[in-house]
């Protein structure tokens, strides 16, 4: 990793940050309708994957996709519109929070089914193949995703295949309310790569240098021909499942455990330990992330609602 990327990781996951903390406030203020999946604790695992990708590359997201399309390269404007189901938005409204997509930067979108958008990435790595073309697909999930078929079958398909696709399972312990260890047979999810005879790894998902370092290796696994890899990222939400979850299901104590060990603070000192720039560098590129978002949010909320004569428009249906 040079200074470049490092900056960008860096300036990326306070982007994240700084957007699902306006989302969430938004959310309290009743002025963003409806609830969302809040990423926040887990952009690490988004902007380190995503600081290698290029625009032809593709991924596919979860239901809580917000930082996975702000690393794949949105606006933070046009998805805080598509969040709050304005016409400016990336989807015109009509997607939300876990609709969210942009062709352009090659984010296949969020997907509110379960493990819906494995196959979707196992898709796009079949056409990357078909077409010769030098990219990779990622497909990231939920540790409650590993559990679905279709994880089990992408899988297969793809090692049979030898696409170039990477699966991330993002583990932050829980599905909803339920604890990996009372829904998963295995104590880490990266075990089950040895079945479909392709590499596992498993990472610290508050080390950005751990996620850079087995993604590299799985991405130059897949660019050689040698098929997927599934990369389990070990990391923790510090919000509920949704933005009005009581979280009755674990104690403040095991989330400030993670919040002492934030992934944004540590790369914050592995940065200045390097000399890739100054404490009071950061600071400003950390205050530049939530100035664009106060700009975002004004942007967003005068944003008019959709036309009702459009609501037709983009529609595919026989008459």
């Amino acid at each position: 990793m040079d200074k470049t990327r490092a900056l960008w990781i860096y300036e990326t996951m306070n982007k994240i940050r700084a957007f699902e903390e306006k989302a969430y406030k938004l959310f309290e203020e009743n002025k963003l309708r409806g609830s969302v999946h809040l990423y926040t604790g887990e952009e690490a695992s988004a902007a380190t994957i995503c600081s290698t990708l290029t625009d032809d590359d593709y991924i596919a997201s979860t239901h809580r996709g917000h930082g996975h399309c702000i690393a794949k390269g949105a606006q933070l404007d046009l998805a805080l519109a598509e969040l709050m189901g304005k016409a400016t938005g990336y989807c015109k409204g009509r997607g939300g929070s876990m609709h969210i997509a942009d062709l352009t930067k090659g984010n296949l979108g969020a997907n509110a089914i379960v493990g819906g958008g494995i196959p979707i990435a196992t898709g796009a790595a079949l056409a990357i193949k078909m077409q010769k073309k030098p990219n990779v697909a990622v497909a990231f999930f939920g540790d409650g995703a590993s559990n679905e078929g279709t994880f089990h079958e992408a899988i297969n398909f793809s090692a049979v295949h030898k696409l170039p696709v990477i699966f991330v399972c993002e583990n932050n312990g829980y599905g909803i309310s339920v604890p990996l260890r009372e829904s998963t047979a295995t104590k880490d999810i990266a075990d089950r790569a040895a079945g479909y005879g392709i590499p596992g790894y498993i990472v610290d998902g508050y080390v950005v240098e751990d996620i850079d370092k087995a993604f590299l290796a799985a991405k130059k696994h897949a660019l050689e021909g040698k098929g997927p890899s599934l990369i389990e990222v070990k990391t923790c939400r510090y919000r509920g499942h949704w933005t009005g979850d009581p979280e009755p299901y674990r104690t403040r104590e095991e989330v400030e455990a993670w919040k002492k060990r934030d992934a944004i603070d540590a790369f914050e000192k592995v940065i200045v330990k390097k000399k890739w720039a100054t404490k009071k560098a950061l600071e400003q590129i950390k205050a530049d992330a939530y100035e664009e978002m106060e700009k975002a949010a004004e942007f967003a909320l005068n944003s008019p609602e959709p036309d009702p004569a459009h609501l037709m428009d983009d529609v595919f249906y026989e008459a």
